[in-house]
Protein backbone atom coordinates (compact mmCIF):
# COMPACT_ATOMS: atom_id res chain seq x y z
CA UNK A 1 0.00 0.00 0.00
CA UNK A 2 1.25 3.46 -1.20
CA UNK A 3 1.53 6.13 1.73
CA UNK A 4 0.03 9.44 1.37
CA UNK A 5 1.48 12.33 2.52
CA UNK A 6 -0.76 12.52 5.59
CA UNK A 7 0.14 8.86 6.59
CA UNK A 8 3.64 9.66 5.96
CA UNK A 9 3.35 12.97 8.65
CA UNK A 10 1.72 10.92 11.14
CA UNK A 11 4.84 7.95 11.52
CA UNK A 12 6.85 10.70 11.70
CA UNK A 13 5.09 12.12 14.63
CA UNK A 14 5.48 8.99 15.80
CA UNK A 15 9.20 7.94 15.37
CA UNK A 16 9.67 11.66 16.79
CA UNK A 17 7.77 10.97 19.88
CA UNK A 18 9.51 7.57 20.41
CA UNK A 19 12.75 9.02 19.69
CA UNK A 20 12.23 11.49 22.31
CA UNK A 21 9.95 9.21 25.15
CA UNK A 22 13.53 6.52 24.93
CA UNK A 23 15.80 8.91 25.16
CA UNK A 24 14.42 10.84 28.54
CA UNK A 25 12.82 7.54 29.44
CA UNK A 26 16.32 5.12 29.12
CA UNK A 27 19.21 7.05 28.30
CA UNK A 28 18.69 10.11 30.45
CA UNK A 29 16.86 8.85 33.09
CA UNK A 30 17.67 11.55 35.70
CA UNK A 31 17.95 14.69 33.03
CA UNK A 32 14.51 15.78 34.35
CA UNK A 33 14.62 14.88 37.43
CA UNK A 34 16.80 17.27 38.28
CA UNK A 35 15.05 20.13 36.86
CA UNK A 36 12.00 18.61 39.12
CA UNK A 37 14.08 19.51 42.05
CA UNK A 38 14.87 23.02 41.38
CA UNK A 39 11.10 23.88 40.37
CA UNK A 40 8.49 24.61 43.33
CA UNK A 41 5.02 24.90 42.27
CA UNK A 42 2.23 25.47 44.75
CA UNK A 43 -1.39 25.13 44.24
CA UNK A 44 -2.41 28.84 46.16
CA UNK A 45 -4.20 31.86 44.37
CA UNK A 46 -2.12 34.04 46.40
CA UNK A 47 1.47 31.81 45.50
CA UNK A 48 0.49 32.22 41.77
CA UNK A 49 -0.85 35.55 42.00
CA UNK A 50 2.45 36.87 43.03
CA UNK A 51 4.78 34.46 40.85
CA UNK A 52 3.36 34.60 37.64
CA UNK A 53 2.62 38.56 36.58
CA UNK A 54 4.37 40.99 34.39
CA UNK A 55 5.70 39.69 30.49
CA UNK A 56 6.04 36.29 30.00
CA UNK A 57 3.72 34.95 33.10
CA UNK A 58 1.94 31.93 31.10
CA UNK A 59 5.02 30.42 29.79
CA UNK A 60 6.37 30.58 33.56
CA UNK A 61 3.14 28.95 34.20
CA UNK A 62 2.75 26.63 31.91
CA UNK A 63 6.58 25.39 32.58
CA UNK A 64 6.90 25.53 36.40
CA UNK A 65 3.28 23.56 35.91
CA UNK A 66 4.80 20.70 33.67
CA UNK A 67 8.21 20.48 35.79
CA UNK A 68 6.58 19.40 38.87
CA UNK A 69 5.66 15.85 37.11
CA UNK A 70 9.56 15.71 36.07
CA UNK A 71 10.19 13.07 39.04
CA UNK A 72 7.73 10.58 37.66
CA UNK A 73 9.24 7.76 35.19
CA UNK A 74 6.63 7.89 32.68
CA UNK A 75 5.03 11.03 32.50
CA UNK A 76 7.86 13.39 33.11
CA UNK A 77 9.33 11.77 29.28
CA UNK A 78 5.92 11.63 27.90
CA UNK A 79 5.44 15.35 28.50
CA UNK A 80 8.50 16.81 26.93
CA UNK A 81 8.21 13.90 24.29
CA UNK A 82 4.74 15.49 23.12
CA UNK A 83 6.02 18.86 23.51
CA UNK A 84 9.34 18.26 20.97
CA UNK A 85 6.97 16.67 18.62
CA UNK A 86 4.13 19.24 18.86
CA UNK A 87 7.15 21.93 17.83
CA UNK A 88 8.10 19.19 14.99
CA UNK A 89 4.42 19.63 13.95
CA UNK A 90 3.87 23.05 13.92
CA UNK A 91 7.43 23.56 12.10
CA UNK A 92 6.06 21.43 9.28
CA UNK A 93 2.66 23.19 9.12
CA UNK A 94 4.48 26.24 8.80
CA UNK A 95 6.84 25.25 6.27
CA UNK A 96 4.01 23.54 3.90
CA UNK A 97 2.00 26.69 3.27
CA UNK A 98 5.66 27.82 1.07
CA UNK A 99 7.41 24.57 0.12
CA UNK A 100 6.48 21.15 -0.56
CA UNK A 101 5.47 18.22 1.11
CA UNK A 102 9.49 16.60 1.58
CA UNK A 103 11.03 19.81 2.37
CA UNK A 104 8.72 20.87 4.76
CA UNK A 105 9.11 17.65 6.49
CA UNK A 106 12.98 17.47 6.72
CA UNK A 107 12.92 21.51 7.77
CA UNK A 108 10.58 20.19 10.70
CA UNK A 109 12.85 17.18 10.85
CA UNK A 110 15.80 19.79 11.92
CA UNK A 111 13.75 21.96 13.91
CA UNK A 112 12.54 18.88 16.03
CA UNK A 113 16.36 17.59 16.52
CA UNK A 114 17.38 21.04 17.48
CA UNK A 115 14.52 21.33 20.28
CA UNK A 116 15.52 17.82 21.21
CA UNK A 117 19.26 18.43 21.79
CA UNK A 118 19.45 21.53 22.80
CA UNK A 119 19.94 21.30 26.38
CA UNK A 120 21.08 17.69 26.46
CA UNK A 121 24.38 18.74 27.69
CA UNK A 122 22.95 20.67 30.21
CA UNK A 123 19.29 20.78 32.47
CA UNK A 124 16.22 20.35 30.51
CA UNK A 125 14.94 24.29 30.00
CA UNK A 126 11.05 24.01 29.70
CA UNK A 127 10.24 26.99 29.70
CA UNK A 128 12.15 27.80 26.42
CA UNK A 129 10.33 24.97 24.77
CA UNK A 130 6.97 26.19 25.56
CA UNK A 131 8.10 29.70 24.52
CA UNK A 132 9.48 28.71 21.25
CA UNK A 133 5.90 26.45 20.73
CA UNK A 134 4.31 28.89 21.51
CA UNK A 135 5.76 31.73 19.10
CA UNK A 136 5.60 29.35 16.17
CA UNK A 137 2.00 28.41 16.72
CA UNK A 138 1.28 32.15 17.34
CA UNK A 139 2.83 32.33 14.03
CA UNK A 140 0.92 29.55 12.31
CA UNK A 141 -2.29 31.38 13.35
CA UNK A 142 -1.56 35.15 11.81
CA UNK A 143 -0.95 32.64 8.93
CA UNK A 144 -4.30 31.97 8.78
CA UNK A 145 -5.97 35.30 8.56
CA UNK A 146 -6.24 35.89 4.48
CA UNK A 147 -3.35 38.19 3.19
CA UNK A 148 -1.88 41.77 3.05
CA UNK A 149 -2.97 43.78 5.68
CA UNK A 150 -5.00 41.18 7.62
CA UNK A 151 -2.38 38.97 8.19
CA UNK A 152 0.41 41.73 8.68
CA UNK A 153 -2.53 43.17 11.30
CA UNK A 154 -3.08 39.44 13.09
CA UNK A 155 0.60 38.85 12.78
CA UNK A 156 1.29 42.12 14.76
CA UNK A 157 -1.91 40.93 17.10
CA UNK A 158 -0.32 38.01 18.11
CA UNK A 159 3.24 39.15 18.43
CA UNK A 160 2.20 41.59 20.84
CA UNK A 161 0.39 38.52 22.50
CA UNK A 162 3.25 36.84 22.51
CA UNK A 163 5.43 39.01 24.35
CA UNK A 164 3.02 39.44 27.05
CA UNK A 165 2.45 35.88 27.79
CA UNK A 166 5.41 34.26 26.84
CA UNK A 167 8.20 36.96 27.30
CA UNK A 168 10.91 37.68 24.41
CA UNK A 169 11.41 35.15 22.05
CA UNK A 170 15.20 35.02 22.98
CA UNK A 171 16.62 35.43 26.71
CA UNK A 172 19.78 34.25 27.96
CA UNK A 173 18.60 32.48 30.49
CA UNK A 174 16.38 30.13 28.36
CA UNK A 175 19.56 27.94 28.34
CA UNK A 176 22.36 27.25 25.44
CA UNK A 177 21.49 27.32 21.34
CA UNK A 178 22.87 23.46 20.89
CA UNK A 179 24.34 20.81 23.13
CA UNK A 180 24.70 17.17 22.82
CA UNK A 181 24.29 14.62 25.01
CA UNK A 182 26.25 13.62 28.10
CA UNK A 183 25.85 10.12 29.29
CA UNK A 184 28.30 10.86 32.52
CA UNK A 185 26.76 14.04 33.27
CA UNK A 186 23.39 12.67 33.66
CA UNK A 187 24.82 9.46 35.85
CA UNK A 188 26.44 12.20 38.03
CA UNK A 189 22.76 13.97 38.34
CA UNK A 190 21.29 10.31 38.94
CA UNK A 191 23.76 9.66 41.87
CA UNK A 192 22.96 13.10 43.49
CA UNK A 193 19.03 12.31 42.86
CA UNK A 194 19.66 8.66 44.58
CA UNK A 195 21.63 9.81 47.35
CA UNK A 196 18.86 12.12 47.94
CA UNK A 197 16.29 9.06 48.04
CA UNK A 198 18.74 6.79 49.94
CA UNK A 199 18.96 4.51 47.56
CA UNK A 200 22.06 3.34 48.59
CA UNK A 201 22.27 0.31 46.00
CA UNK A 202 21.29 1.94 43.46
CA UNK A 203 24.31 4.64 44.02
CA UNK A 204 26.80 2.09 44.24
CA UNK A 205 25.56 0.54 40.93
CA UNK A 206 25.72 4.27 39.49
CA UNK A 207 29.51 5.28 40.56
CA UNK A 208 30.92 2.83 38.62
CA UNK A 209 34.86 2.90 38.42
CA UNK A 210 34.50 4.74 35.33
CA UNK A 211 33.16 7.46 36.40
CA UNK A 212 36.46 9.12 37.51
CA UNK A 213 34.92 12.59 39.84
CA UNK A 214 35.22 13.68 43.13
CA UNK A 215 31.38 13.75 43.07
CA UNK A 216 30.97 10.00 42.53
CA UNK A 217 33.62 8.78 45.10
CA UNK A 218 31.84 11.20 47.62
CA UNK A 219 28.38 9.33 46.32
CA UNK A 220 30.20 5.80 46.76
CA UNK A 221 31.38 6.62 50.44
CA UNK A 222 28.75 7.64 51.53
CA UNK A 223 26.30 5.00 50.51
CA UNK A 224 28.85 2.43 51.44
CA UNK A 225 29.01 4.04 54.95
CA UNK A 226 25.38 4.06 55.29
CA UNK A 227 25.49 0.23 54.62
CA UNK A 228 28.07 -0.47 56.91
CA UNK A 229 30.86 -1.47 55.38
CA UNK A 230 32.98 1.44 54.07
CA UNK A 231 36.28 -0.07 55.43
CA UNK A 232 36.15 -2.66 53.88
CA UNK A 233 35.66 -1.08 50.23
CA UNK A 234 37.16 2.56 50.44
CA UNK A 235 39.74 1.61 48.03
CA UNK A 236 38.03 -0.05 45.81
CA UNK A 237 36.79 3.07 44.16
CA UNK A 238 39.19 6.17 43.09
CA UNK A 239 39.65 8.38 46.02
CA UNK A 240 41.13 12.29 45.86
CA UNK A 241 41.76 12.67 49.81
CA UNK A 242 39.52 13.66 52.21
CA UNK A 243 37.08 16.18 49.63
CA UNK A 244 35.66 12.18 48.61
CA UNK A 245 34.45 11.49 52.03
CA UNK A 246 32.92 15.17 52.75
CA UNK A 247 32.31 17.91 50.64
CA UNK A 248 33.00 21.52 51.62
CA UNK A 249 30.13 23.97 51.84
CA UNK A 250 30.61 27.50 49.84
CA UNK A 251 28.82 29.95 48.21
CA UNK A 252 31.53 29.75 45.81
CA UNK A 253 30.23 26.31 44.73
CA UNK A 254 27.36 25.57 42.29
CA UNK A 255 24.21 24.54 43.92
CA UNK A 256 24.42 21.06 42.79
CA UNK A 257 27.81 20.73 44.75
CA UNK A 258 26.42 22.31 47.88
CA UNK A 259 23.24 20.21 48.02
CA UNK A 260 25.35 16.94 47.61
CA UNK A 261 27.59 18.13 50.25
CA UNK A 262 24.97 18.36 52.77
CA UNK A 263 23.58 14.68 52.30
CA UNK A 264 26.49 13.34 54.17
CA UNK A 265 26.03 15.73 57.00
CA UNK A 266 22.43 14.77 56.60
CA UNK A 267 23.15 11.07 57.36
CA UNK A 268 25.69 12.31 60.02
CA UNK A 269 23.39 14.24 62.16
CA UNK A 270 25.31 17.64 61.69
CA UNK A 271 22.17 19.78 60.74
CA UNK A 272 23.55 23.00 60.95
CA UNK A 273 25.79 22.31 58.13
CA UNK A 274 23.08 20.62 56.52
CA UNK A 275 20.52 23.41 56.73
CA UNK A 276 23.64 26.00 55.41
CA UNK A 277 24.22 23.21 52.42
CA UNK A 278 20.38 23.43 51.94
CA UNK A 279 19.77 27.20 51.94
CA UNK A 280 22.98 28.34 49.90
CA UNK A 281 21.59 25.54 47.49
CA UNK A 282 18.33 27.34 47.68
CA UNK A 283 19.39 30.94 46.99
CA UNK A 284 22.08 30.06 44.47
CA UNK A 285 19.49 27.52 42.14
CA UNK A 286 18.17 29.39 38.93
CA UNK A 287 14.64 30.11 40.30
CA UNK A 288 15.71 31.05 43.85
CA UNK A 289 13.65 27.54 44.84
CA UNK A 290 13.63 23.83 44.76
CA UNK A 291 10.89 21.52 46.14
CA UNK A 292 14.02 19.10 47.86
CA UNK A 293 15.59 22.28 49.10
CA UNK A 294 12.50 22.75 51.07
CA UNK A 295 11.83 19.64 52.01
CA UNK A 296 15.15 19.41 53.35
CA UNK A 297 14.86 22.46 55.73
CA UNK A 298 12.06 20.96 56.90
CA UNK A 299 13.78 18.12 58.03
CA UNK A 300 16.68 19.83 59.35
CA UNK A 301 14.33 22.08 61.79
CA UNK A 302 11.92 18.86 62.82
CA UNK A 303 15.19 16.86 63.52
CA UNK A 304 16.20 20.08 65.94
CA UNK A 305 13.08 20.50 67.09
CA UNK A 306 12.34 23.78 65.55
CA UNK A 307 8.77 23.52 64.67
CA UNK A 308 8.04 26.46 63.78
CA UNK A 309 10.87 26.74 61.33
CA UNK A 310 9.66 23.64 60.21
CA UNK A 311 5.94 24.66 59.82
CA UNK A 312 6.64 27.31 57.61
CA UNK A 313 8.49 24.88 55.18
CA UNK A 314 6.04 22.24 55.51
CA UNK A 315 2.56 24.68 54.91
CA UNK A 316 4.37 25.24 51.61
CA UNK A 317 4.74 21.75 51.05
CA UNK A 318 1.20 20.69 51.87
CA UNK A 319 0.03 22.68 48.81
CA UNK A 320 1.67 20.94 46.47
CA UNK A 321 1.08 17.69 44.00
CA UNK A 322 3.35 15.68 45.11
CA UNK A 323 5.27 16.13 48.39
CA UNK A 324 1.54 16.98 50.41
CA UNK A 325 0.82 13.68 51.50
CA UNK A 326 4.67 14.02 53.37
CA UNK A 327 4.38 17.08 54.66
CA UNK A 328 1.04 16.44 56.37
CA UNK A 329 2.61 13.22 58.00
CA UNK A 330 5.76 15.30 59.57
CA UNK A 331 3.35 18.07 60.75
CA UNK A 332 3.86 18.02 64.74
CA UNK A 333 0.92 16.68 66.77
CA UNK A 334 -0.24 15.02 63.17
CA UNK A 335 3.08 12.24 63.41
CA UNK A 336 2.58 8.39 63.40
CA UNK A 337 4.08 6.71 66.04
CA UNK A 338 6.54 5.51 63.19
CA UNK A 339 7.59 8.67 62.21
CA UNK A 340 8.29 9.66 65.67
CA UNK A 341 10.09 7.13 65.89
CA UNK A 342 11.95 8.06 63.06
CA UNK A 343 12.82 11.46 63.93
CA UNK A 344 13.63 10.45 67.71
CA UNK A 345 16.46 8.10 65.51
CA UNK A 346 17.70 11.23 63.75
CA UNK A 347 17.43 12.91 66.96
CA UNK A 348 20.12 10.46 69.21
CA UNK A 349 22.54 11.63 66.33
CA UNK A 350 22.73 15.59 67.19
CA UNK A 351 25.55 16.93 69.25
CA UNK A 352 24.87 17.85 72.75
CA UNK A 353 26.98 20.69 72.55
CA UNK A 354 26.00 24.11 70.97
CA UNK A 355 28.98 25.79 68.84
CA UNK A 356 29.61 27.69 65.83
CA UNK A 357 31.17 25.42 62.94
CA UNK A 358 31.75 25.46 59.34
CA UNK A 359 32.37 22.00 57.10
CA UNK A 360 35.70 22.20 57.16
CA UNK A 361 36.05 21.72 60.78
CA UNK A 362 35.59 17.93 60.07
CA UNK A 363 37.66 16.27 62.81
CA UNK A 364 35.69 18.77 65.82
CA UNK A 365 32.31 18.13 64.03
CA UNK A 366 33.06 14.57 64.37
CA UNK A 367 33.87 14.17 67.72
CA UNK A 368 30.79 16.69 68.89
CA UNK A 369 28.84 13.80 67.18
CA UNK A 370 30.11 10.98 68.57
CA UNK A 371 30.07 12.60 72.21
CA UNK A 372 26.64 12.99 71.87
CA UNK A 373 26.32 9.25 70.35
CA UNK A 374 28.89 6.94 70.60
CA UNK A 375 27.23 4.32 68.72
CA UNK A 376 27.11 6.44 65.53
CA UNK A 377 28.21 4.25 63.72
CA UNK A 378 28.22 6.64 60.67
CA UNK A 379 30.09 9.27 61.96
CA UNK A 380 33.23 6.98 63.98
CA UNK A 381 33.35 5.80 60.22
CA UNK A 382 34.19 9.04 58.85
CA UNK A 383 36.32 10.56 61.40
CA UNK A 384 38.69 6.81 61.13
CA UNK A 385 38.79 7.16 56.91
CA UNK A 386 39.39 10.99 57.40
CA UNK A 387 42.19 10.29 59.60
CA UNK A 388 43.75 8.03 56.85
CA UNK A 389 43.13 10.30 54.07
CA UNK A 390 45.11 12.64 56.04
CA UNK A 391 48.09 9.97 56.74
CA UNK A 392 47.65 10.52 60.15
CA UNK A 393 47.96 7.24 61.81
CA UNK A 394 48.94 8.52 65.70
CA UNK A 395 45.80 10.17 64.90
CA UNK A 396 44.02 7.14 63.75
CA UNK A 397 45.38 5.12 66.32
CA UNK A 398 43.70 7.31 69.08
CA UNK A 399 40.64 6.91 67.32
CA UNK A 400 40.38 3.48 66.37
CA UNK A 401 40.09 0.49 69.10
CA UNK A 402 39.93 -3.32 68.22
CA UNK A 403 36.30 -3.33 69.26
CA UNK A 404 35.75 -1.45 65.83
CA UNK A 405 34.10 -3.53 63.39
CA UNK A 406 36.89 -5.46 61.37
CA UNK A 407 37.96 -3.81 58.23
CA UNK A 408 41.32 -4.73 56.23
CA UNK A 409 41.62 -1.29 55.56
CA UNK A 410 41.61 -0.42 59.51
CA UNK A 411 44.11 -3.49 60.03
CA UNK A 412 45.96 -2.64 57.31
CA UNK A 413 47.18 1.37 58.66
CA UNK A 414 47.09 -0.83 61.95
CA UNK A 415 50.10 -2.78 60.72
CA UNK A 416 51.91 0.57 59.27
CA UNK A 417 51.90 2.50 63.10
CA UNK A 418 53.01 -0.84 64.60
CA UNK A 419 55.80 -1.25 62.03
CA UNK A 420 56.63 2.42 61.98
CA UNK A 421 56.75 2.34 65.89
CA UNK A 422 59.00 -1.12 65.93
CA UNK A 423 55.74 -2.74 68.10
CA UNK A 424 54.89 -5.46 65.21
CA UNK A 425 54.55 -8.24 67.30
CA UNK A 426 52.29 -11.26 67.70
CA UNK A 427 51.25 -9.68 70.99
CA UNK A 428 49.88 -6.64 69.18
CA UNK A 429 49.06 -7.32 66.11
CA UNK A 430 46.28 -9.77 67.97
CA UNK A 431 45.41 -6.90 70.41
CA UNK A 432 43.95 -5.63 67.33
CA UNK A 433 42.43 -8.92 65.98
CA UNK A 434 44.98 -9.14 63.19
CA UNK A 435 45.56 -12.85 61.86
CA UNK A 436 49.17 -13.79 60.74
CA UNK A 437 47.17 -13.95 57.14
CA UNK A 438 47.07 -10.31 57.01
CA UNK A 439 51.05 -9.73 58.19
CA UNK A 440 51.70 -12.20 55.46
CA UNK A 441 50.15 -10.40 52.81
CA UNK A 442 51.98 -6.99 54.03
CA UNK A 443 55.19 -8.84 53.22
CA UNK A 444 53.76 -9.58 49.82
CA UNK A 445 52.42 -6.24 49.17
CA UNK A 446 56.17 -4.53 49.23
CA UNK A 447 57.79 -6.84 47.38
CA UNK A 448 54.78 -5.86 44.22
CA UNK A 449 52.97 -3.11 45.61
CA UNK A 450 51.01 -3.22 42.12
CA UNK A 451 49.30 -6.22 42.41
CA UNK A 452 47.80 -4.52 45.31
CA UNK A 453 46.24 -1.12 44.63
CA UNK A 454 42.77 -1.50 46.67
CA UNK A 455 44.85 -1.87 50.13
CA UNK A 456 45.57 1.20 52.28
CA UNK A 457 49.20 0.04 52.23
CA UNK A 458 49.66 0.81 48.38
CA UNK A 459 47.52 4.80 48.85
CA UNK A 460 49.64 5.21 51.57
CA UNK A 461 52.68 4.19 50.08
CA UNK A 462 51.97 6.69 46.86
CA UNK A 463 51.68 9.55 49.47
CA UNK A 464 55.11 8.94 50.75
CA UNK A 465 56.56 8.82 47.19
CA UNK A 466 54.98 11.96 46.35
CA UNK A 467 56.23 13.76 49.05
CA UNK A 468 60.21 12.60 48.72
CA UNK A 469 59.81 14.04 44.76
Amino acid sequence: MKLNNRNINSLAAILAFLAAYCFFQFAYPYHLIRREQLTLFLFDWDYILQTYHGTGWLAAFTSDFIEQFFHLPVIGPVTVSLLLTAIGSVTYRICSKFLNHRISLAVAAIVFLWAFLRETDNLYITRYTVVFLGYISLLLAALQFGKGWRKAAAAAVFMAFGVWTLGTPINQYYGRFFGTPQVKYDRMIGLDAEVARENWDKVLKLSEKDLYMVEASYCYNLAHAMKGNLGQTLFDHSQGGESTLLLRVSTEKSPFSNCLAGEAWYQLGCMTVAEQAAIIALQASPKHTGARYIKRLAQVNIISSQDAAALKYLNMLTKTLFYRKWAKSMIPGAQSESVKEKIAQARSRLAVTDFVHHSSETRSILLGLLEANPDNQVARTYLLCIDLMRYDLDQFMEDYTPRMIKAHVYQEAVLIWLSQNDRMTDQNTARYGIDNTLVSRMQYFFRTPEKYPNTYWYYYLNALEESAQ
